[in-house]
């Protein structure tokens, strides 16, 4: 298969999204611009295997091959092996819930999690998308960005000078806290896990109701998140040179 053969398939599951889960081959021509006998090619190929699955009324979901990763990547993510053991620590000593997030692109997912209270429901689960734009997760995450890369995550935000002031606070400190900005009445504490470079590759979050919040000692709460994430970014920077060393 070509690089724009490739390209094309990509951009089939590039459609599905939490706002729309099913398509007709109809809607996906008049989205893609596809020909009928490309599309037709393309589904034959995505139904085989596994990655998209027919619904009634002749549409398309997704298919059991994009569980099957869920349950690869799971087993076989460092930062989520590398995590756990901590986002466990912080559930044990803060209310809320404790979790980390990859990114890529302009969106960040949450990739493992951890709470006291094993009924509590976030708004982000995992593999839910977050915006790169919003909330304490995503700022210590775009603070450690290269500016062309900010720019580019930034263009056509109304305030994006502001926001550059912000995130040299953010980046200067070492930890971001934001209210109600993902979540209505709750507060985000989280710090950035780095590479050796200090390039990010995720971030580590606490989050709590408001009440919850203003009922710590925040500083405590604040050292404890950046304390865990530097543990986090050590590990990954010592696997990191122990397989530069083997290579």
């Amino acid at each position: 298969m070509s690089a724009g053969s490739g390209e094309r398939l990509l951009s089939i599951l590039d459609l599905f999204t939490e706002t729309r889960l099913a398509w007709s081959p109809a809607e996906m021509m008049d989205a893609l611009g596809y020909s009928r006998p490309t599309l037709y090619r393309y589904l034959k190929l995505l139904k085989e295997t596994g990655f998209l699955a027919p619904l009634p009324g002749g549409r398309f979901g997704l298919g059991p091959r994009v569980v099957e990763l869920d349950f690869l990547v799971r087993a076989s993510d460092p930062l989520v092996a590398r995590s756990q053991s901590h986002l466990d620590a912080l559930a044990e000593r803060f209310p809320g819930t404790a979790f980390v997030v990859q990114w890529y692109g302009t969106k960040m997912l949450c990739v493992a999690s951890a709470s006291q209270d094993k009924s509590a429901r976030t708004s982000y689960p995992r593999g839910r998308p977050m915006p790169l734009t919003t909330g304490a997760a995503a700022k210590v995450i775009l603070a450690h960005l290269p500016k062309r890369r900010q720019d580019v995550i930034l263009a056509g935000h109304a305030d994006a000078e502001d926001v550059r002031a912000r995130l040299r606070d953010v980046r200067r400190e070492g930890v971001a806290v934001a209210h109600g900005e993902v979540t209505d009445g709750i507060v985000g504490t989280a710090a950035p896990i780095l590479d050796a470079g200090g390039h990010p590759l995720g971030s580590l979050c606490v989050s709590m109701g408001a009440a919850q919040y203003a009922e710590l000692t925040q500083s405590i709460l604040e050292d404890a998140v950046r304390t865990k994430a530097a543990e986090i970014s050590e590990t990954a920077i010592r696997a990191e040179a122990n397989q530069m060393e083997q290579a």
